[in-house]
């Protein structure tokens, strides 16, 4: 069940997000963290694609990466706060990032079902997405700031989640396996 082009993906995204490490020191706490989640990131695509690649699902795992990157890519270079490389791959991230699920997504309804552990982690990844939001709202209550990229991207995001959060709470939250109804 996972898809591992998502995954890719999300490392591309932390990759590029967190290019500052190179340039602008914050705290060691930050710093920390950024390192924890690449090394994460790029753990999962080596553990999908070498470790248990006898297991990786290539053949529903069919997404063609090159129909979200390359327009991303432009969107990124058109649509920034300043036309520098770094702020241009931090951008390119924060849009990438709103779409890099739609391969695990696809996977899904190519499938037509879900394990359960899979939802649960699905779940919980568009939760964390979710909580962008909040995070929004405080910071726009408390900080009078708002990012517009960041909000039109990760409302754009959530949007995509919405179908499975439906799905979740209707059918794996009442011990039902996900299956998507196929169509005739």
């Amino acid at each position: 069940g996972i898809s591992g082009k998502s995954q890719i993906l999300f490392a591309l995204v932390f990759t590029t997000r967190y290019l500052d490490l190179f340039t602008n020191f914050i705290s060691i706490y930050n710093t920390v963290m950024k390192v924890i989640f690449l090394i994460c990131a790029y753990v999962t695509v080596y553990m999908i694609y070498v470790k248990f690649r006898k297991t990786f699902d290539s053949e529903n795992d069919s997404f063609r990466l090159e129909f979200l990157l390359v327009p991303v890519t432009g969107l990124s270079f058109l649509e920034n706060h300043s036309f520098t490389p770094l702020e241009i791959l931090w951008t390119f991230s924060i849009y990438l990032e709103s779409v890099a699920i739609l391969p695990q997504l696809f996977m899904i309804s190519k499938t037509g079902e879900a394990e359960t552990i899979t939802t649960h982690y699905l779940f919980f990844l568009g939760l964390y997405r979710a909580l962008y939001i909040a995070n929004w709202v405080w910071r726009y209550h408390t900080e009078n700031f708002y990012d517009q990229i960041a909000v039109v991207s990760g409302v754009v995001q959530t949007i995509f989640y919405c179908d499975f959060f439906y799905l979740y709470v209707t059918k794996v939250l009442k011990g039902k396996k996900l299956s998507l109804p196929m169509p005739v």
